[in-house]
């Protein structure tokens, strides 16, 4: 039998006569325990210490423990020897109330001994869920330290958090020896997670020396959030082989169960480590798998007291039971053994100083149960089941440093999470994984199943695959075959033969005629003839009926290539209105020649340097705009870019639309040979200084080239003085081109003044003719530049002078046709005047011609209204203040009157007059109509503020009469629609002699109304009126079911 040791501590102050035992039962030797006794016996030690220390604890008693070790002769927790220790300390001492034991196996029996025998048992360890249960054999045990349970409530909290609620997987060793610790850990999470509903929680055992690639096909199949209670070693050949298999990318989350944070001790607790790295050649794939780890510990209490009491418990251990501690979290452990002791000493002395006993185990467990202490550990809370209510912390790895941190702390009390500030749980893949695959484990979600194809649907789909491929194939096939086809048709040859020279050229040198803009007979220009200086035309041809432009090639013969068809087809295939229309290309030599479209008015050289062409700005940047086009369209199509862009290749067209010509056919162009030196430099003035360097510039040139070509011909149109002004120096083409090819700082370039005009134009052709080539704009940029500079002159304004120009010169019809349409659009504006002035069935009379005929309207009612005080008002106001009231008030008036079946006669100062019932008759709903609405324009007129004066209430007076009135239009000048009849003068009189801010209305509109059944009327009286003696009149106050009211 078990050695039973026992000591006694010292006695307190004098009083404290009679003993309180203390069965302290726990292992005796093996300090890998936590609760073994050199780690607890100092804090029970010093617990006792102070209980006796103290005058208000458990006045005239000594508190005093006894020990028995629940050992075996091995050294572990012994289910035998701690109820048999138990037992001999019970018979021997008769002690008050057990302390410990703290392995799960050792404690069951003891707790179920104390339990029989009436005492109380305090432990901080028994964390297994079975002793839960306290409504029987455990009624009398008391947890100060943690539990599983608690374990459990934080992976609730965490599934919570995020949102995690369908699926949770265990993975623990268990070896069924011993105290059976990762079982007992895996077993609070299994127990407590499903509390959260529909969240099944699987689980799976290591065996078979570790079997990793079979637990990872496990963790595949059941979950994808993993917690894990093993050793630090058998963790990392778990995570090993996750990583090895694609687990650790983001899909996946571990939890490593690590409660005394065995995995992360350092030379100094809590020295954050790196419990991947073992110093082998696994290290560089362990760091990457544990980025997907997260590890749970017991928190460090924070308290000021917790490391000084540390302090004082090494000592302790060091000098009586000659043992050195060292940091780490099972310290943790010995402190809350120290508070279980002070917390049953606190409620003995709270029972028996409500009158209770010692030997009443009950009152004093129920006095240690919901209740909050504070220890060397801060504040502990037993909750109302005896156990206390533990906090965790979460440590996630720093994907930088490697090094494990504390991101996030758990309140047991509170049950929250609090993230530590400016830290977060570092997730692999950026985000939170999902618990659930997308399609469920093993494809078992339903709409998965849906989209699985059975063995004829995945044929089917294969079939159609392959007839969809045969049928791409077969596309582009014949998409080849017809383009052989096309290139071997040869559409674009033109014979010879077919080609008729024309005298176009030689009439036009005898009549030497030119085409000149003017700005006279129209306001936008007209196209008139005038003799002129000599002018070089193109020569043309006609090709089947039609006027064509011919350009002869200095060449011998054209070998049909490849390269040359194709290039050929491109230029057939151009359809731009600002490129010339490539007709076809005669190869028969000597006649090697291209035809294309004609464009009458020459080129835009020609134009720019007539002087007695006017141009204005909108009439340039039209030809601007128009080159930017076509250039745009070149550069994102086929042809790519022009590379022989100048003025003399911009020809203008019957319409004055401007073309781009001599674009495209590459290998029809040729270096020029025994040209005149004058002539070949001059054409080079338009070129990039890029391709001037260039020995063998490529023939199509370059879209940046074409950029710098478009900016010296810009200044051309700009300054019109030629191309390559530079203003102050008179230079020759060679002398130009030379300076340019130097590349000098700053580049030599054109004068880029514009006089007047916008100083952007001149940025734009500067950034056009950029040394640097990537400094230069593309034509989309260019575009949207111009656009901008010519904003105030659209280009709809721009077609309408073109077209009007073209119309003049070559389509009378057209020019007709335009003016008819500004006929009739004037026309449209005289009728919606004159419908504003009559009404429409009278206005609709006169246009016809009809003369409008006096008509007689049996009753119809009469609206007068004036402003009181309005003479007052004006003598005050200025006369554009009285023009601004009036406008105001009538605008809100005639607003208000558009809802109502009404028409307004005519304003004569503040007077206001309004008819309904004509000249369209609606029955008896006049009255109606101007009833309401007098009460709209009554409750606008209570919200009128008067500008000048936004204080002062306007006081409109309204009348209103009902009766026969005579009505037409009346003169020639400005005619209007009068009304005649004595109902004009008694609703003018009722008017008058109404009153500011009320509806007067005669007794013949008031029995019109009662009719209706809907206002509110009241009786004013007899009211003395000129002409007329006494009449009987009535004020209207409302409209029932209405807000509006008189």
């Amino acid at each position: 039998m078990l050695a039973v040791l026992a000591a006694l501590c010292g006695a307190g102050p004098g009083g404290r006569a009679a003993a309180l035992t203390l069965a302290v039962v726990l292992p005796e030797r093996n300090v890998s325990y936590p609760w073994a006794w050199p780690r607890v016996g100092p804090a029970v030690r010093l617990a006792a210490a102070a209980v006796n220390g103290r005058a208000d604890l458990l006045a005239g008693h000594t508190l005093r423990w006894v020990f028995g070790s629940s050992e075996d002769r091995h050294g572990v927790c012994s289910e035998m020897a701690a109820p048999l220790a138990a037992v001999d300390l019970r018979l021997a001492h008769h002690p008050a109330a057990f302390v410990g034991p703290g392995c799960v196996y050792t404690a069951a029996p003891v707790a179920r001994f104390t339990s029989h025998w009436r005492l109380p048992l305090v432990t901080a360890g028994a964390e297994a869920h079975g002793f839960d249960d306290k409504r029987e054999e455990f009624g009398l045990t008391t947890r100060a330290g943690p539990s599983h349970r608690k374990l459990g409530e934080l992976g609730v909290q965490l599934h919570r958090r995020f949102n995690w609620t369908r699926r949770a997987l265990l993975v623990y060793w268990d070896e069924k020896l011993d105290d059976r610790p990762y079982f007992f850990a895996a077993e609070g999470l299994y127990v407590q997670l499903p509390t959260l509903r529909n969240l099944t929680v699987m689980d799976v055992v290591f065996r078979d020396k570790g079997n990793y690639s079979f637990i990872i096909q496990e963790i595949k199949q059941k979950g994808r959030i993993v917690y894990v209670c093993c050793a630090p070693d058998t963790l990392r050949e778990l995570m090993l082989q996750a990583w090895r298999e694609g687990l650790t990318r983001g899909d996946y989350a571990f939890f490593y169960i690590d409660i005394f944070g065995a995995s992360l001790q350092g030379n100094h607790f809590p020295e954050p480590q790196r419990p991947w790295k073992r110093g082998d050649r696994d290290d560089a794939g362990a760091r990457q798998a544990f980025e997907a780890v997260t590890i749970i510990t017991y928190k460090e209490p924070e308290n000021p007291e917790y490391r000084p009491f540390l302090a004082r418990l090494k000592e302790e251990a060091l000098t009586h039971f000659n043992y050195t501690m060292k940091d780490g979290l099972m310290n943790f452990i010995a402190a809350a053994f120290h508070d279980g002791v002070m917390l049953y000493a606190q409620a003995v002395n709270e029972t028996l100083e409500r009158g209770g006993s010692i030997t009443n185990a009950s009152a004093i467990t129920r006095q240690m149960w919901n209740r909050t202490f504070y220890g060397v550990t801060g504040f502990l809370k037993i909750d109302e089941n005896g156990d206390r209510e533990s906090d965790y912390s979460l440590w996630d790895m720093d994907p930088v440093r490697g090094d494990f941190q504390i991101v996030a702390n758990y309140n047991g009390t509170t049950k929250k999470i609090h993230m530590v500030p400016g830290r977060d749980i570092h997730w692999p893949g950026n985000r939170v994984p999902s618990d659930v695959p997308p399609c469920g484990f093993d494809n078992s979600d339903p709409q998965c199943r849906k989209a699985s194809l059975s063995t004829l649907e995945v044929l089917s789909l294969v079939v159609s695959l392959i007839l969809l491929a045969i049928t791409i194939i077969s596309f582009f096939i014949y998409r080849k075959l017809q383009l052989e086809k096309e290139l071997a048709a040869e559409l674009w040859r033109i014979r010879w033969e077919d080609v008729q020279m024309s005298s176009l050229e030689k009439h036009l040198r005898s009549a030497g005629s030119k085409l000149t803009l003017s700005l006279r007979g129209s306001n936008y220009g007209s196209l008139m003839t005038a003799e002129g200086q000599f002018q070089v035309y193109a020569k043309t041809a006609y090709y089947k009926g039609n006027l064509v432009a011919v350009k002869h090639l200095n060449r011998k013969r054209i070998e049909l290539t490849r390269k040359v068809l194709f290039e050929l087809k491109h230029m057939r295939d151009v359809q731009n209105e600002h490129l010339t229309r490539f007709i076809g290309a005669c190869t028969d030599p000597p006649n090697i020649c291209i035809l294309t479209e004609y464009c009458p008015r020459g080129s835009l050289q020609d134009i720019l340097e007539n002087e007695s062409i006017t141009l204005d700005w909108m009439f340039r940047y039209s030809l601007t705009n128009d080159i930017v086009k076509g250039m745009q369209f070149l550069h994102n199509g086929v042809i790519v870019s022009h590379g022989n862009l100048k003025s003399s290749n911009c020809v203008v067209d019957s319409r004055f639309v401007l073309k781009i010509t001599d674009y495209g056919l590459e290998s029809f162009r040729a270096a020029p040979d025994g040209e005149d030196s004058h002539a070949l430099f001059a054409k080079k003035l338009w070129t990039a200084p890029e391709l001037l360097r260039m020995e063998a510039p490529p023939a199509r040139g370059t879209q940046k080239g074409d950029v710098y070509s478009f900016g010296i011909i810009l200044q051309e149109i700009a300054l019109r003085n030629g191309v390559f002004y530079v203003e102050g120096m008179d230079l020759s083409p060679k002398e130009i081109i030379e300076r340019v090819k130097s590349g000098e700082r700053p580049s030599f370039r054109p004068s880029a003044s514009v006089g007047c005009q916008l100083e952007e134009l001149g940025q734009l052709m500067q950034h056009c003719w950029a040394e640097d080539v990537l400094e230069r704009p593309d034509f989309n940029q260019i575009k949207v530049q111009l656009r901008k500079f010519n904003r105030e002159s659209s280009s709809n304004i721009l077609d309408n002078l073109l077209s009007r120009m073209e119309q003049y010169a070559n389509n009378l019809e057209e020019l007709v046709e335009e003016r008819t349409q500004a006929y009739l659009e004037e026309k449209r504006k005289a009728e919606a005047l004159l419908y504003q002035i009559l009404p429409h069935s009278v206005a609709e009379q006169l246009k016809r011609g009809e003369t409008v005929q006096a008509e007689a309207f049996d009753s119809v009612t009469i609206y007068f209204s004036d402003i009181v005080g309005f003479t007052a008002l004006s003598a005050e106001s200025t006369p554009m203040q009285v023009v601004t009231l009036l406008n105001d008030l009538y605008t809100c008036f005639d607003a208000i009157i558009d809802n109502f079946d009404v028409y307004k006669v005519e304003t004569i100062g503040d007077a206001y007059m309004v008819v309904s019932g004509l000249p369209v008759r609606n029955g008896k709903l006049h009255a109606r109509e101007v009833a309401r609405m007098a009460l709209a324009l009554l409750d606008a007129v209570r919200s009128f503020k008067i500008r000048h004066r936004p204080q002062q209430q306007l006081k409109l007076r309204i009348g209103i009469h009902t009766g026969p009135v005579c009505a037409g239009v009346v003169g020639l000048k400005m005619p209007r629609y009068c009304l005649f009849g004595d109902t004009v003068n008694t609703a003018s009189r009722m008017e008058s002699n109404g009153e500011a801010l009320k509806i007067h209305i005669s007794a013949v509109t008031k029995a019109v109304l009662e009719e209706f059944g809907c206002f509110e009327l009241e009786l004013r009286g007899d009211v003395e009126m000129k002409g007329k003696g006494k009449v009987r009149t009535y004020w209207l106050l409302g409209e029932r079911g209405s807000s509006t009211r008189g």
